[in-house]
C-alpha cells in the first residue's frame, strides 16, 4: 500500500448468520458437522444477512471522509471493521496508522469501573503506556469536565458524561486516524462545539472518518463522502455531490416509488407580485449569559466584560420570537492603548457552524477610533433577529486590533451567550425567513 494512503478497503464483505430459534444454533453446530462427516451436503439452519458486500475505496492521509446512509445500511459495521473490532467475511482492510474510535455510546468502557479506571484501561488499549497516561490524565479530565464524577462508576453517568469522557480519551492518544460514529449527537452545545473545534484542528494533520445523519455537519466537516445503502457502496466523491444524490434517493424512497424523480436543469418560473397575507414563522428563544464559563483566549491588552442581547421592540424585553429588531452589545476595558480596535461576534449552531456575524470594521473605516489605556468601550449591533430551528446556539465575541486581513485577537470568547430555542415553527434549513407571499393558484379558473 502506498505511503500516502491511510485506509485501503478491497472487496470488503461482512455476513451474519441469523437463527430463527435458539435450537437452530445447536443444530448448526452438531448436525451440519455430522452430515459433512458422512459425506452429505451440510444443511444450514440459518439465513444469511450481508451487512456489507464488496466495498472498495481508498482514503488518503489527511482526508476527511463522511459516511452517509439510512439506518441499517452498514455504516457502523464498516467502521467496526476498520477499527478491528469485527472480522470481515471476505475482502481485506489495510490501515496505515494508529486508529482512535468513538463508536456506539459507552463502547470500550466497563460500567462497573470508575471514570479514572476506564481512562487508564481505554487509553492503554489505544496504545499509551501508564507513564504517558499519567502525564495526560489532567488534560483528559479537564477536557471531559465531569468534575468529581471521574471517581464514580460509569454506570452512574448520564449519556452525555460518557461521551465527554470517551472523546476526551481519544483526543489525547495521538491518533493518526479518528473514527466517529454519530456519538456527538447526545452532547450539549458547549461540549459539542469543543469537540468540533478539536476535530477541525485534527483535520490539519490527521485522517477523519465521520458518520452522521446530519448532512449539514457532513458538508461542514468533510470534503469527500461515501454513501452506503443496504450494504453496498452507492457512490463516493465530493461531499456535496454525494449529498445531492442521497437526498434525491431518500426522497424517492419516501415516495414509495409512486413517482419518478427527474433532475431539473432550469427552473424558468417567474415570481408574481400579488398582495396577500404574509407568513410569519416564530422561533421563541431564551438567552443565557455564559461569560464566566466561556472558553477562549486573551493577550491581556484588552478584555470583554459584558455581552448582552435584548429586544428593541418590546422595551428592552428579554422575550424573543425571531424577526424582531434586537441589539447586541459587547462591552469591556482596554489595558493598553489600541489604535485600530475591532469588536465582533458570530452566531453559531450546536455543531459550531457560523450562521451569521459582524464586526465594527465597517464603522471604523468611516470614523476611525482609538482607545486609550484603561478606557472602557461599548460596541453595539442592531439587526433583525433571524428565526432559528429548535436547539442550542451560542454567540462568540471577540476584541481584535488591526484590519480585516491582518489583525491580532486580544480576547476571544467561544460561548459568551447560550441561546436555547424552543417552540420553533421553522421547519427546514438553518434559519427561518418571513415570507411576503405564499400562494397556490388554480390556473383553470
Amino acid at each position: 500500500m502506498s505511503s500516502d494512503i491511510a485506509i485501503k478497503v478491497e472487496n470488503l464483505s461482512k455476513c451474519y448468520q441469523i437463527y430463527e430459534k435458539p435450537q437452530d444454533r445447536l443444530k448448526q453446530s452438531i448436525y451440519s458437522r455430522v452430515r459433512k462427516f458422512l459425506g452429505r451436503h451440510p444443511k444450514n439452519y440459518f439465513r444469511e444477512f450481508w451487512a456489507l458486500r464488496e466495498i472498495s475505496f481508498e482514503v488518503k492521509k489527511g482526508e476527511t471522509v463522511g459516511i452517509i446512509g439510512r439506518n441499517g445500511s452498514g455504516k457502523s459495521t464498516l467502521l467496526q471493521l476498520i477499527c478491528g473490532t469485527l472480522n470481515p467475511t471476505g475482502g481485506g482492510i489495510h490501515v496505515n496508522g494508529k486508529v482512535a474510535a468513538l463508536l456506539e455510546l459507552g463502547s470500550g468502557f466497563n460500567p462497573e469501573f470508575t471514570g479514572r479506571e476506564n481512562v487508564y484501561m481505554n487509553a492503554s488499549v489505544l496504545g499509551l503506556s501508564k507513564h504517558e497516561i499519567d502525564e495526560r490524565f489532567e488534560q483528559i479530565t479537564t477536557f471531559a469536565d465531569i468534575g468529581d464524577f471521574i471517581d464514580q462508576p460509569i454506570k452512574t453517568y448520564s449519556s452525555g458524561m460518557v461521551v465527554r469522557l470517551a472523546f476526551a480519551v481519544i483526543a489525547h492518544v495521538d491518533a493518526d486516524i479518528l473514527v466517529i460514529d454519530e456519538a456527538l449527537a447526545v452532547g450539549d452545545a458547549i461540549f459539542t462545539q469543543k469537540c468540533m473545534r478539536y476535530i477541525r484542528k485534527f483535520r490539519e494533520t490527521g485522517t477523519l472518518f465521520f458518520v452522521s445523519h446530519d448532512m449539514g455537519s457532513v458538508l461542514n466537516l468533510c470534503k469527500r463522502s461515501l454513501w452506503i445503502n443496504s450494504g453496498r457502496m452507492m457512490e463516493i466523491g465530493e461531499a456535496e455531490d454525494v449529498a445531492k444524490s442521497y437526498l434525491e434517493f431518500t426522497s424517492q424512497q419516501n415516495s414509495s416509488g409512486e413517482y419518478e424523480f427527474k433532475k431539473i436543469e432550469h427552473l424558468g418560473a417567474k415570481s408574481k407580485n400579488i398582495e396577500t397575507n404574509a407568513a410569519r414563522y416564530e422561533s421563541k428563544l431564551g438567552v443565557i449569559s455564559n461569560l464566566s464559563s466561556s472558553n477562549g483566549w486573551q493577550t491581556g491588552k484588552a478584555e470583554i466584560t459584558s455581552v448582552r442581547l435584548w429586544n428593541l421592540e418590546r422595551g428592552c424585553s428579554d422575550i424573543f420570537e425571531g424577526g424582531e429588531m434586537v441589539r447586541l452589545s459587547i462591552e469591556g476595558l482596554v489595558n493598553e492603548e489600541i489604535t485600530k480596535p475591532i469588536v465582533g461576534f458570530l452566531f453559531r449552531d450546536k455543531l459550531g457552524q457560523d450562521l451569521f456575524g459582524e464586526n465594527t470594521i465597517q464603522f471604523t473605516r468611516i470614523k476611525p477610533q482609538s482607545l486609550k489605556k484603561r478606557q472602557h468601550y461599548c460596541a453595539t449591533f442592531e439587526f433583525e433577529l433571524p428565526m432559528l430551528p429548535n436547539g442550542q446556539y451560542s454567540v462568540m465575541a471577540s476584541f481584535a486590533e488591526g484590519d480585516q486581513s491582518i489583525h491580532t485577537q486580544h480576547h476571544w470568547l467561544h460561548d459568551a451567550l447560550i441561546i436555547n430555542v424552543y417552540s420553533s415553527k421553522v421547519r427546514w434549513g438553518l434559519v427561518g425567513l418571513k415570507f411576503n407571499l405564499i400562494e397556490l393558484e388554480n390556473k383553470n379558473e
